[in-house]
């Protein structure tokens, strides 16, 4: 099969990772992907935003299956264009997409599905928002209405501080005041196609920068899959009271979702709920969920994208503990170094186990430098959690990049 994987970051690498190791041969392509990438898929410099661009070159270069990887895509429209031309894509149409680029229209869906979450205000001026935030009190829960590259909610005690927060996105669109949810986090992605959907594993973020949840929110720092700790129905649970009514909410209003629908999901006190929906494989957990598939992946996604998720079989999954740690840059989130070397990811063929997904990376000669605020991906499988993490950070001592900083307990006491 000839597939064409458009990104450039950590979760692209690691799709393209899974494709090469169905049974079939692919013929790999990434546009615009990464130095990392370049080694796995051949690399098309075009612009991943651009709808006619990427119909254009999908068309001449006779692909069978696009795999839209971010999110800007999706919101851009490029999986219609590609589907009006005929050519097969995983990631659903910009109508459907917009149950993550709008929280506002993700609450009305819900709504409409009877689909469990917090209260929620969406606001468009300042003294709006003064109101929502007396209304729900502290913790206060502020979110974009629209795309933030994950740097967009903010979750704080401190009144000038949520304020702050709305007011700079209210330069730029509605802002949401949410109801404060306590319980663990889980994030569960499901395979759709536009009727039908098939759920993959169970995985948990670490959205701060700093270790015990500390510090600024992230695009992720790290994950982990599987969750011992959940219980035995929660994943069959979700599917019928969240994912199957959602996406038949989408396709009652003539907009189905095909693609991957994450969802992130909070274990109330009242039940689950859902915090958030994203149109994507969510990163860093693609890194751990498709680590432990063993199952191909291709026929899966093709599968939905020609909306005949029937014909397949459903993804299986190893035992396997599997976490993943993000190596990022000096600065990060808030302000990046980037330009600086990275050595040392030649020493890792030592490692059993243990694989590299590049983010923010490219190469400057014969120099791998770091581009971006999440550089890499250190990813590593084992029986346990312990041995797992041991064989990931024992991975993360031999790389070099200068102010670089790291989560230390990722999947921590999870065993």
């Amino acid at each position: 099969m000839k597939i064409l994987v458009v990104g450039s970051g950590a979760r692209e690498h690691t799709i393209i990772k899974a494709l090469l190791r169905d049974g079939e041969k692919h013929e790999l392509l990434a546009a615009p992907g990464n130095a990392g990438i370049a080694a796995d898929a051949e690399i098309v410099g075009l612009d991943p935003t651009n709808p006619k661009v990427v119909t254009e070159f999908a068309l001449a270069s006779e692909i069978d299956l696009v795999i839209i990887g971010p999110e800007a895509p999706l919101v851009a429209g490029v999986a219609d264009r590609l589907r009006s031309a005929g050519i097969a894509v995983f990631g659903p149409d910009r109508a459907a997409a917009a149950l993550e680029g709008s929280k506002a229209f993700a609450k009305e869906i819900m709504a409409k599905a009877s689909v469990p979450t917090g209260m929620a205000w969406s606001v468009s001026d300042h003294v709006e928002l003064m109101a929502a935030l007396e209304r729900v009190g502290a913790p206060y829960v502020v979110k974009a209405d629209g795309l933030a590259a994950g740097k967009g909610v903010l979750v704080t005690e401190d009144l000038d501080a949520a304020i702050e927060h709305a007011d700079f996105y209210l330069q730029h669109g509605d802002v949401l005041v949410e109801e404060f949810l306590t319980g663990p986090e889980v994030s569960l992605f499901f395979i759709s196609d536009g009727t039908r959907v098939v759920a993959m594993e169970p995985a948990q973020d670490y959205k701060r920068a700093l270790d015990n949840d500390q510090g600024p929110n992230t695009g992720g720092m790290g994950a982990y899959s599987p969750l011992p700790w959940l219980p035995k129905d929660f994943t069959k649970n979700i599917q019928t009271i969240i994912a199957q009514p959602t996406i038949a909410e989408m396709s009652s209003r003539g907009t189905p979702f095909i693609g991957l629908l994450y969802c992130g999901v909070i274990l109330t006190d009242d039940g689950p709920k859902v915090i958030e929906f994203n149109a994507r494989f969510g990163d860093p957990e693609t890194q751990v969920v498709l680590a432990r598939l063993t199952s191909p992946l291709a026929p899966l996604l093709l599968s939905a994208a020609t909306e005949n998720l029937a014909a397949s079989p459903a993804p299986k999954f190893s035992k396997d503990c599997a976490i993943t740690v993000v190596l990022a840059s000096e600065g990060y989130p808030e302000n990046p170094h980037t330009g600086r070397e990275i050595i040392g990811l030649d020493k890792l063929d030592k490692f059993a186990n243990v694989s590299i997904a590049h983010a923010g990376t490219a190469w400057d000669g014969t120099t791998l430098l770091a581009t971006g605020g999440r550089v890499i991906s250190v990813i590593a499988t084992g029986a346990t959690f312990d041995k797992a993490r041991a064989s990931a950070y024992a991975a993360l001592d031999v790389i070099e990049l200068e102010g670089s900083h790291y989560r230390s307990d990722i999947a921590l006491g999870v065993d």
